[in-house]
């Protein structure tokens, strides 16, 4: 595995941080916690790439966004593997981690549910083709902030704007974003699209387990003459969307695209997919 190349400066700054714990809590709580519990847990059998990848979500998750644009995907890069066809985060390993799974639910977190690898961001700026994109359920804003960073023109929306209000999947913290795009709320949201055709649904991680956000979206978007949907998420019976979402599907879309080099964690199952109404 490649190491990661800092400079000498750069070391001699992590080095200094990891010393002053106090400092590291009062600047960085989350990060000081995730510092704390990974070496409990076990590992994959590669303890060298094991200890890049604590380096590199130190580093990166310490880092400004000015400095670097989408540290997601540069922390979990030299972590992807090809596995039964599929590009997944598992650290050279079958069955990923502990210390993994751990990093998993931390960095979603911090970041978005879904990793933004620069080829599936490519693949979306391609099958929208240059119509402007409208995100719903966006979280932090993160694949909003990296598709805008692509040209894309996207407008983004939460129920639960994490930089305004508790939203308890993105909850706030020193030392990390809030938000790293502009998001709208759902008032926002209805006035966006009411009456309007001439964007592109995005759909990323809606949430599951029967809440109807994900139908909800598809019907308003239908009503109003949508014709382009990107969805990324599980299928159908999956942790994300509803059954009456899959249904609409199923009934009246078409399935034009599938990312193939899309990146998913080890144990997940989710897909990026691009729909066209019939």
């Amino acid at each position: 595995m490649k190491t990661l190349a800092l400079t000498t400066e750069r070391r001699n700054e992590l080095a200094a941080l990891l010393d002053d714990e106090r400092r590291l809590r009062a600047e960085y709580p989350k990060v000081a916690e995730y510092m704390v519990t990974s070496p409990m847990l076990p590992g994959t059998d590669d303890a060298q790439a094991d200890a890049e990848f604590e380096l590199r979500l130190l580093h990166y998750m310490t880092s400004s966004k000015e400095r670097v644009q989408n540290p997601y995907w540069e922390i979990l890069a030299p972590s992807v593997f090809e596995h039964d066809g599929r590009r997944v985060v598992n650290g050279g390993s079958l069955t990923g981690s502990g210390r993994l799974a751990y990093a998993e639910t931390f960095l979603q977190a911090a970041y978005a549910y879904a990793i933004p690898s620069p080829e599936t961001l490519e693949w979306i700026a391609g099958f929208c083709a240059d119509r402007p994109v409208v995100e719903l359920g966006a979280g932090r804003g993160y694949w909003a902030s990296q598709l805008s960073n692509c040209g894309v023109l996207i407008d983004a929306f939460d129920a639960k704007p994490p930089d305004r209000t508790n939203n308890v999947s993105f909850d706030r913290s020193v030392g990390q974003l809030d938000a790293w795009y502009q998001i709208g709320n759902l008032k926002d949201f209805e006035d966006r699209v009411r009456d309007r055709s001439d964007h592109v649904l995005f759909l990323c991680w809606p949430p599951g387990w029967g809440n109807t956000m994900a139908s909800w979206a598809l019907t308003e978007f239908e009503k109003a003459g949508g014709s382009r949907l990107v969805f990324i998420g599980e299928p159908s019976g999956g942790k994300t969307g509803d059954d009456a979402f899959f249904d609409g599907l199923d009934a009246r879309w078409n399935l034009e695209s599938e990312d193939t080099q899309f990146v998913s964690w080890w144990n997940l199952g989710d897909v990026a997919q691009g729909w066209t109404r019939r």
